[in-house]
């Protein structure tokens, strides 16, 4: 059987990710997504069964590359818990409020609500993260960088901080990208307050 082509492939996401931007998910249609591209019907259901499929793997497409390398810096070799923590936070920013990424969000979250499009999306993103970020506080808290506790709940808290600044702004649509400077202080406020809450210092579950 002959290997489809990846050039192709790749060409058909960034079509129907301009088509579904452009006109959100319920109104855009596969006619839509192959009059962008320049393709038959045929090649487009070829590649995706269905449109929710294809709207998947557009979130998917865009930001698992950016995803791997945010979470690649939870170092866990670093002594210096804060510091881990602050570069975390500073690529996690980034990573979440570049634009690309908020723009899928968006789109996410505006059609999250139909069949299990939410929950797949749920997995790949946000589950994944969490899973990542208790991974490495539950190691930090063995070896007495952080105090103990349920890991998964302080992972949560951790996200809860860093987006704490920026998350209202973000639903409102009241920034494109958060200015770099602002990030690295947001950052380091939302470590801190993590610090004070579970370092190795603080007493109690």
């Amino acid at each position: 059987m002959r290997t489809k082509s990846a050039t192709r492939r790749q060409a058909i996401l960034d079509s129907a990710a301009k088509v579904f931007q452009e006109t959100g998910y319920e109104r855009a249609s596969m006619s839509d997504i192959c009059d962008q591209l320049g393709c038959s019907k045929a090649t487009l259901y070829s590649y995706f069964p269905s449109k929710e499929q294809l709207f998947f793997e557009v979130a998917l497409n865009a930001s698992e590359d950016e995803f791997q390398a945010t979470h690649n810096a939870l170092d866990p070799s670093i002594d210096d818990i804060t510091e881990a923590l602050e570069t975390f936070g500073q690529r996690f920013l980034d990573f979440i409020y570049s634009p690309r990424v908020q723009a899928v969000r968006r789109l996410v979250m505006s059609e999250a609500g139909r069949g299990d499009l939410g929950r797949r999306c749920y997995d790949q993103g946000p589950q994944r993260s969490e899973a990542e970020v208790t991974q490495f506080l539950q190691a930090a808290m063995s070896a007495g960088k952080l105090r103990q506790a349920d890991p998964k709940l302080a992972a949560l808290q951790l996200r809860g901080l860093l987006e704490a600044e920026w998350i209202d702004r973000f639903m409102f649509h009241l920034f494109d990208k958060p200015a770099a400077d602002e990030v690295s202080q947001t950052v380091k406020r939302a470590v801190a307050s993590f610090m004070a809450a579970y370092g190795p210092s603080q007493q109690g579950a």
